[in-house]
């Protein structure tokens, strides 16, 4: 993985991105925070970069805003319609931040076509922790995730379900359900890929 992940992520300018079209649309943070789910200083606490939202939550704000995930990720506007992700060239999200309400996610992820425009899906390689079960923080968004295990073993847990999945298992499942993942006995490491509906 990259070694300046911080820096990867203040390049993204998300916090930025995010204010900027939340003020060309005239959202106030609270218009937001009442159409997300999260909170005021959470929000404010995103786009001044002092923590980088977690998937989920980046899936909430997109969808509010009324653009896809991939809007936050692209350097410009472009008319590719093929991108090739570079191992050692992709961006890193780091979600270890320890000073928001979703403390220390555990993860960190890679965007593998954070170039291509307008698309529905977000391809992510992710590296899950091995977390206790009392430190894990539950999250949903309105779309699909399915996951393939690559590497170690995870746990996937939903209001009534625990699913434990072994390298080479996939998980495919509606993503309005509040869930919840971790690494078991180390890090766990899988291709996700999130649809969103906004």
């Amino acid at each position: 993985m990259p070694i300046d992940v911080k820096n990867e992520v203040a390049a993204l300018n998300l916090g930025g991105k995010i204010r900027q079209l939340r003020n060309q649309r005239g959202y106030t943070l609270e218009n937001v925070s009442k159409m997300t789910g999260i909170s005021k200083p959470h929000l404010s606490q995103i786009e001044n970069e002092i923590v980088s939202p977690p998937i989920g939550t980046l899936l909430k704000i997109s969808s509010a805003l009324g653009v896809k995930i991939s809007f936050f990720f692209q350097d410009s506007p472009g008319d590719d319609r093929i991108v090739v992700s570079r191992k050692g060239e992709r961006t890193t999200v780091n979600e270890n931040s320890k000073t928001n309400e979703f403390s220390n996610m555990g993860y960190t992820y890679e965007l593998l076509a954070n170039q291509f425009p307008e698309k529905y899906m977000e391809p992510v390689l992710v590296y899950m922790e091995h977390r206790e079960v009392k430190d894990l923080v539950y999250n949903n968004h309105k779309g699909e995730e399915f996951v393939f295990l690559l590497e170690g073993k995870l746990e996937f847990r939903c209001a009534d379900q625990i699913i434990l999945l072994d390298e080479g298992d996939s998980l495919f499942f509606d993503s309005r359900m509040p869930h919840a993942y971790r690494g078991i006995g180390g890090m766990a490491k899988f291709i996700g890929v999130l649809f969103s509906l906004a």
